[in-house]
């Protein structure tokens, strides 16, 4: 799976760094690396933005969806060769991208300290895994690519097993309810505030 890696500035000079994972759409797929520049994070640092994180942006093969397995085992890869906070390591995506936030913190639900899944389709097998863990769902009110009803159902069953999701919908937005959202230093703020709970504390 080929990826974007970005190094925050004065890489060096920290022992560990929190790392995001950001997961494209389905218009980003195929074998040109460029494309996953088009929205999100990536896009904003090949405009000049310095982050705080290490961020991995990995490409989706074309045809296909995320596959769990495989953005596991990169994520796995690049905490084990980089200097990575593992008490702070965050997932978010967009539509396609917000479809696989959810399933690939199913699969690590012990290691992501924070998820915010944007626009996607819903999964309701992970809600029992995700529950214990901090949630910042985001969706377009007039969404017609993906019913805001997939993040409304996601919700309303974590509300029920007791976790406290944050909810933003932008009643006037359609399906790019991203744009607005990666542009919000808020997001990125609220979940550097999250960190894994270790034994010691």
């Amino acid at each position: 799976m080929d990826f974007l890696l970005y190094l925050p500035k004065g890489y060096e000079q920290q022992q560990k760094w929190p790392l995001v994972l950001f997961l494209h759409g389905a218009g980003e797929r195929g074998d040109d690396l460029s494309l996953v520049k088009k929205h999100g994070p990536p896009k904003l640092i090949e405009n000049g933005k310095d982050f705080p994180f290490i961020v991995v942006s990995p490409q989706c093969p074309k045809g296909t969806w995320w596959v769990t397995e495989d953005v596991v085992a990169l994520m796995k890869h690049i905490m084990q060769i980089h200097n990575v906070d593992k008490n702070r390591v965050y997932i978010t995506g967009l539509s396609m991208g917000g479809r696989g936030t959810w399933q690939v913190a199913g699969a690590m639900a012990d290691e992501v300290a924070a998820i915010a899944p944007i626009c996607g389709p819903s999964d309701v097998t992970v809600v029992e895994k995700i529950a214990h863990l901090p949630i910042w769902v985001f969706h377009g009110g007039k969404d017609s690519a993906v019913n805001i009803s997939n993040s409304e159902e996601m919700v309303k069953l974590l509300k029920e097993k007791g976790n406290e999701a944050k909810f933003t919908i932008y009643p006037e937005a359609g399906h790019d309810s991203w744009t607005e959202t990666y542009d919000n230093e808020e997001l990125y703020k609220w979940l550097l505030s999250h960190e894994l709970k270790t034994d010691k504390e």
